[in-house]
């Protein structure tokens, strides 16, 4: 099989005499960061104005499902648009997208206007890391390919983790934040819009195959299912959760970007364990950690907020190692021929999780309040870590491959959107 990182073009470069320079790569990197920040200033800013307006937590849920929703539809959508118009100008054009739905928040708070924003939202955001992930996987060769998409994700991060504590120092009862955002937004153009990063190819084809992705690796395919919604649910309810316990706005924000700052610190020793022995137990004990951090997030009410954060920082942590663990994963148990399906089947997993779990915390959290979705959480771990626990009793481990990369499940998998040239499927 010829894959996206195997094919002739990729080999232009080096035939035209060197790899792509490094500022040609981290124009998008750059770019990507700049967006975050803008992300991360509005995931907590969206949640908190709503609840200083009086709106019940049941709203910011259900802009939460809204963005899952274009979430999923970017993802089936923006394989169609670069095969039309190509990778530059798709990316250009979600920018826009972007824009557009942070400008919509300005106009104030209407929560079904921010429902339809948010979702705008969700479809460019997706749309935007398929684009930017398959142009650098493009780019780069394997023997740097792992590095460059780990300081991709990590870029990002911290990018998110920025924007949450610029929060701390906005006025929310003004359109501010959202104007920020569109500023990020912005600038995010530019350093795209002047790189001299060649753009791949138009790809020909993705598939999705629920059936042979369960073949290649269960426990992948079960990780994605899981994380989809956990992840959405403990980055998406943590600041509803807090802003509804009463906390203020700066702690608020430092929730978020301690969150953020749990998902490298936790990680790292997690992956570099996962490396070593049979990533199934590492998922084991990432499961247990979130079910830890949910029942005691479970008894916070009251508590003190360094507490409060401390739970968060470590229970957002795990959520994300089962992503980037997951992956892994199943990228051990996949050959060549199977990549394609693999990867596009689990961005599918991923994404529909991320639509249907927080969408019934929502309607749970009318019921039983914010801290609804901390029992949902468990609920979803503990299911998955008895499934890996089967899945040991029933099969060998795959030899780890040493592929792990810090990830954010708040991000496609980088699958290049199982872009495949013609073909290569059956090749």
């Amino acid at each position: 099989m010829t894959t996206v990182t195997d094919r002739p073009h990729m080999l232009a470069a080096h035939e035209e005499g060197a790899p792509p320079r490094f500022v040609a790569i981290a124009s998008v990197i750059l770019s990507m960061t700049l967006v975050a920040i803008g992300n991360g200033l509005l995931f907590a800013y969206v949640p908190f104005r709503l609840g200083a307006a009086g709106l019940p937590p049941t709203w910011a849920g259900m802009i939460l499902t809204g963005l899952s929703a274009g979430g999923i539809l970017g993802c089936f959508l923006t394989g169609g648009m670069v095969r039309r118009v190509g990778h530059a100008r798709v990316y250009m054009t979600l920018s826009a997208l972007i824009i557009l739905s942070n400008a919509a928040i300005t106009a104030g708070t209407y929560p079904v206007l921010w429902i339809a924003s948010r979702a705008l939202y969700g479809f460019a955001i997706c749309g935007l890391f398929i684009v930017a992930q398959s142009w650098l996987n493009d780019a780069v060769g394997n023997a740097i390919r792992g590095r460059v998409m780990s300081v991709f994700y990590i870029c990002y991060i911290v990018g998110l983790g920025l924007g949450s504590l610029t929060m701390s120092f906005v006025d929310i009862d003004t359109p501010a934040a959202p104007i920020i955002a569109i500023v990020f937004a912005a600038l995010s153009i530019i350093p795209v819009g002047m790189t001299s990063l060649k753009p791949p190819p138009p790809p020909e084809s993705a598939s999705i195959a629920l059936a042979r992705a369960w073949r290649i690796s269960p426990v992948g395919l079960a990780g994605m299912l899981a994380v989809g919604g956990l992840s959405m649910m403990v980055a998406g309810f943590a600041p509803i959760h807090a802003t509804a316990s009463g906390y203020s706005q700066s702690q608020v924000s430092i929730l978020m970007v301690s969150m953020q700052l749990g998902t490298i610190l936790v990680q790292l020793p997690f992956g570099w364990i996962s490396d070593r022995t049979d990533r199934r137990y590492v998922l084991v004990a990432a499961s247990l950690l979130v079910i830890a951090g949910g029942v005691s997030a479970s008894l916070t009410i009251g508590a003190p907020f360094p507490v409060l954060v401390a739970i968060f920082m470590v229970w957002g942590g795990a959520t994300e190692s089962i992503y980037s663990i997951s992956s892994a994963h199943a990228n051990d148990r996949a050959g060549k021929a199977d990549l394609v399906a693999l990867s596009s089947t689990m961005l599918f997993a991923w994404s529909l999780s991320g639509f249907l779990i927080p969408g019934m915390a929502t309607a749970l959290t009318a019921v039983f309040g914010t801290q609804a979705f901390m029992y949902v959480a468990v609920a979803i771990a503990a299911a998955f870590c008895a499934f890996v626990l089967w899945r040991v009793s029933r099969s060998p481990a795959a030899h780890a491959e040493g592929s792990f990369a810090p990830m954010s499940a708040q991000a496609p998998l980088p699958a290049d959107l199982a872009f495949a040239p013609d073909g290569a499927e059956d090749r």
